[in-house]
């Protein structure tokens, strides 16, 4: 864990430190793990955070530490899952508000983008943080596949809402940036356009979770194809082998692997697993670029045959550009955008 920068380490190296006043960034999952390590180091640039989360309370007491107690005399609160207000917080990192989102509820995202648009006219970066893994066989609240649902159309959805916002958002010196946070599981399945929710077959945690990934990848692709040319761009980012509550479902078998002393050199800490998400996010290098997969703070490469899950690289497939295309439209359709229908016509 030694050698692997940290999120804050690439704020400080990229001098971005209380260097974007004027900057908007929304990041969805921040109510523990990587998101908020996310988080406390963009807090550090004094950009505004918007934090999307779907336990109010348990990120309050997460992120007590960037979180000034409720001031009565703020008059444009954010609220809470239950209409009480959640404070937007001035502190020495820039402006801190919390959002509640259930990406799991496409009512809950259109509430929140309602919200968020109530509180803000701007929106420099989208981080597609939040998610589930290896979760039981269930149904979101609209029936979708639960890890496919909350973890690509969730996102998706809230993208197509706020993509009126991020492309007004462009300037010159900074494009806008929508960073996606996936897994190299994404080698273990496409997209399973025949059966998206496991209806037909058996249902299997750890493809479905790999099929969720590989849906975060082509969206970024997309929009890169789709709007990079207007200055909004899509990055996907492996952030590493880290454990979180986000691995509570996955098979004890596959954690026990995991530990073994062999892996020690790939495992990291929140902090450090934040690092390339924060770089793709604000880092200079990737100014005006997207459609790319990033892992330990680079560009990666193609992953060898044989490699094991911990092991670096992306799949072919990730380039399919019919499939993502294909995925899109179909996105598209089940959150329930009509075809040609713009997102500020909702």
């Amino acid at each position: 864990m030694e050698n692997h920068p940290t999120a804050l380490s690439i704020i400080h190296s990229e001098n971005l430190t209380h260097a974007l006043p004027d900057k908007v960034i929304l990041i969805t999952g921040c109510s523990s793990g990587l998101g908020a390590a996310t988080a406390r180091a963009l807090s550090k640039t004094n950009a505004t955070l918007f934090l999307a989360v779907r336990d109010i309370p348990k990120a309050r007491h997460v992120l007590a530490d960037l979180l000034a107690p409720a001031s009565d005399s703020d008059s444009n609160p954010t609220s809470d899952e239950d209409g009480k207000p959640s404070t937007p917080t001035p502190t020495s990192q820039g402006e801190i508000r919390l959002l509640h989102m259930d990406l799991a509820s496409l009512s809950s995202i259109r509430r929140a983008v309602n919200e968020f648009l109530s509180q803000s006219d701007k929106l420099n970066v989208l981080i597609n943080n939040g998610g589930v893994m290896a979760t039981p066989e269930g149904r979101t609240e609209d029936g979708f596949e639960t890890q496919f649902g909350t973890n690509h159309l969730g996102h998706f959805l809230l993208f197509e809402l706020l993509r009126p916002v991020l492309l007004r958002s462009v300037t010159p010196g900074f494009h806008s940036r929508v960073v996606a946070v996936t897994s190299s599981a994404h080698r273990k399945s496409g997209i399973r356009f025949g059966d998206l929710h496991f209806d037909e077959g058996p249902y299997d945690p750890a493809l479905a979770y790999a099929q969720s990934k590989t849906a975060n990848i082509y969206m970024m692709n997309e929009i890169e194809r789709r709007f990079g040319g207007r200055g909004l761009h899509g990055l996907s980012v492996h952030p590493g082998l880290i454990f979180t509550g986000l691995q509570k479902f996955v098979d004890d078998g596959v954690l026990e692997e995991w530990r073994k002393p062999g892996m020690k050199s790939h495992l990291k800490t929140e902090e450090q697993g934040a690092a390339t998400v924060v770089l793709a996010a604000v880092g200079r290098e990737w100014e005006g670029k997207g459609g790319k997969y990033l892992e330990d703070c680079r560009e990666s490469e193609l992953a060898k045959p044989g490699c094991r899950t911990v092991d670096p690289g992306y799949a072919m497939h990730i380039w399919d550009r019919e499939s993502a295309e294909k995925l899109w439209e179909e996105s598209r359709r089940l959150v329930g955008l009509r075809e040609n229908q713009d997102s500020s016509d909702i």
